[in-house]
């Protein structure tokens, strides 16, 4: 388990677009779970849509890049602050299945699937009460900054 401290040692992102509330388990190069409770509150529910409010899909592919970004950071005993991050790198069959709406509570999960020279492969899902609300194969590279 991580809390959102932890959490944010590992992500470079923050409010509004840290989209990890906290971790719920983790397995080192395996597979990771952790979740983002979406409120009335969000920044992004001001525009998506007024008086119908819908979590855009785009940040729920942000969302499993960045729990996907925990896993490999905590993978490799690396963080922003030794001088390294793990960036958004490609989106291979992404699927949306159900709207997220204020209340929900976001699962997300990632699972590698693959690495190659720095860039590395996760099969990923984000579900509210167990349902599948979305899924993609994310590629998230390292970098040295």
């Amino acid at each position: 388990m991580m809390t959102i401290e932890q959490v944010m040692h590992y992500l470079p992102q923050r409010y509004p677009f840290l989209l990890v509330d906290r971790v719920t388990e983790v397995e080192a190069g395996k597979h990771i779970v952790g979740f983002k409770n979406i409120t009335i509150n969000e920044h992004f529910f001001q525009g998506h849509f007024p008086g119908k409010p819908i979590m855009p899909g785009v940040l729920m592919i942000e969302a499993m890049a960045q729990i996907a970004g925990v896993l490999g950071f905590y993978t490799h005993n690396k963080s922003p602050e030794s001088g390294h991050l793990y960036v958004f790198a490609g989106a291979d069959n992404v699927r949306f299945k159900r709207q997220v709406i204020p209340g929900d509570r976001l699962v997300l999960e990632a699972t590698m699937t693959g690495s190659r020279r720095h860039i590395y492969k996760f099969s990923c899902r984000a579900l509210v009460d167990g349902e599948l609300a979305a899924s993609a194969d994310l590629l998230i590279a390292e970098q040295v900054i």
